[in-house]
């Protein structure tokens, strides 16, 4: 799960709900402000919508979480299970992957997916050039771009060698990850091809 402060005021729980392919279904989340003092359903498509809230909106990891919430007063934080219990469910538009680019793999690969993972909030530092990193026969390759001039996109690209696609969720949440450790927050994952 992926943790939020939320200020001086509280802590945001959330979740993707990933398709089989790994585009971004659902997001889940939880929210729990020192004003209530209980977790309730939040609705975090519309904290990234407002400009208020998302600049209140500070990603963290459980550790800072934790700290956070029990200096708020709000004790232990729950464990993953009950924090799931009381989230949201906000389903997103499910559409077929778009056609940009080649579909084509390059020789010596089975399939080429194209994702995007699109963020709120802005970055102090400007983003890097393009990465690579071979994972066993497979190949992934990575850009943090604006777009739009209004949000930055993750741009994955993977080569997959065989059928086997085991790598793409590990790849995908590591490298959103790295994105939130900067101060970004994910909106979506957008499968091109």
């Amino acid at each position: 799960m992926d943790y939020y402060l939320l200020s001086d005021d509280g802590v945001l729980v959330e979740e993707f709900v990933r398709a089989p392919d790994q585009s971004t279904v659902a997001l889940r989340g939880a929210v729990w402000r020192r004003a209530d003092a209980r977790w309730a359903a939040a609705s975090g498509l519309a904290l990234r919508a407002d400009p208020e809230s998302l600049a209140r909106l500070t990603p963290t990891d459980r550790e800072g979480a934790e700290t956070a919430y029990r200096r708020l007063g709000g004790g232990s934080l729950p464990d993953e299970a009950a924090l799931r219990s009381v989230a949201g469910h906000e389903p997103l538009p499910i559409a077929a992957p778009l056609r940009l680019g080649p579909v084509e793999a390059p020789d010596g690969f089975h399939e080429r997916r194209v994702y995007r993972v699109l963020f709120a909030k802005d970055l102090d530092a400007a983003p890097g050039t393009s990465h690579s990193r071979r994972i066993g026969d497979d190949l992934v390759r990575w850009t943090l771009r604006r777009v739009g001039g209004i949000a930055w996109g993750l741009d994955v690209t993977v080569l997959l060698a065989t059928d086997a696609d085991d790598i793409v969720g590990p790849v995908l949440r590591e490298l959103t990850d790295t994105a939130r450790r900067q101060g970004l927050v994910p909106v979506t994952t957008e499968r091109f091809t």
